[in-house]
């Protein structure tokens, strides 16, 4: 292991263990110090986010910003007052939350998922910040059969303990896969044959009349204002929920189960042509 890091200059890499339980509790919540971060990022820890001293420099501090870079974490600059606040070591201006998910890459995921024999079935959350709602979304994918769930590294709500807990223990099962871009996610997707589907109010087809049988992913975006346009448009398919009534919409863990739902139906219980 030694000598693939010095032949490197990287820290070693294990390939990722899919279906490995994770636990939603860990007594360590913080990585603390430059070089405990750095030393991490050779093992299996999982970091959540890393918080940077604003204006901070010296030894180590480039190393961390490229490995983050390369991993996909999250790099948040912050006052000194803040890391202070969190921890009375010298923390050297750096300090890492540990993560109680292990995060995959897409095409690895992909890869297993297929090599399984399994029909990929794949939710993707754009701007979804509930903890509650991911949370509850984590459970439907858990129980419809689907196999991962798509994040982008910026701009979702944390996999914290409440969403552990809103999940019912599903984020144990599934498999989480974080992005840096959602649209070169959906390119990923494209170039592995996997459609890409996204709901629209003012859409030509309900939810039941789609074919969910085939390699899919769908995209679920904040209640507010939606999956982010450009995302939309690389979409292939649009859908809407049939509703009773002109109330407004539903909540975004409802709709996806709703989706999923379909899902699972349409590959549990095929109609014969």
């Amino acid at each position: 292991m030694e000598d693939r890091q010095q032949k490197s200059g990287r820290p070693y890499q294990s390939k990722p263990r899919f279906n490995k339980p994770r636990s939603a509790t860990t007594e360590r919540k913080f990585i603390i110090g430059r070089q405990p971060i750095l030393e991490s990022f050779g093992t299996d820890t999982n970091i959540e986010k890393i918080l940077i001293q604003k204006n901070a420099d010296g030894e180590g501090l480039n190393e961390i910003k490229h490995f983050a870079r390369e991993k996909n974490i999250p790099i948040q600059l912050v006052p000194i007052e803040k890391l202070n606040g969190m921890t009375k070591a010298n923390h050297q201006g750096v300090l890492a939350f540990i993560s109680a998910v292990k995060y995959l890459d897409l095409q690895e995921v992909i890869d297993f998922v297929v090599s399984k024999g399994e029909t990929p079935l794949f939710l993707m959350l754009d701007g979804v910040t509930d903890v509650r709602n991911i949370g509850a979304i984590s459970r439907s994918i858990h129980c419809c059969g689907a196999q991962a769930l798509i994040i982008p590294d910026k701009g979702v709500g944390a996999l914290n303990e409440e969403a552990f807990k809103s999940s019912a223990g599903a984020l144990e099962h599934i498999q989480v896969v974080r992005v840096s871009s959602l649209l070169k996610a959906i390119d990923a997707l494209h170039l592995n044959g996997i459609q890409v589907f996204t709901s629209e109010m003012r859409a030509d087809k309900n939810i039941h009349e789609l074919d969910l049988t085939i390699p899919s992913c769908i995209i679920m975006g904040d209640e507010g204002r939606g999956v982010t346009p450009y995302l939309a448009k690389a979409a292939d398919y649009f859908f809407k929920i049939p509703m009773a009534t002109n109330f407004d919409s539903f909540n975004v863990s409802v709709a996806a189960g709703i989706i999923l739902y379909e899902a699972m139906k349409q590959r549990m219980f095929p109609i014969n042509q």
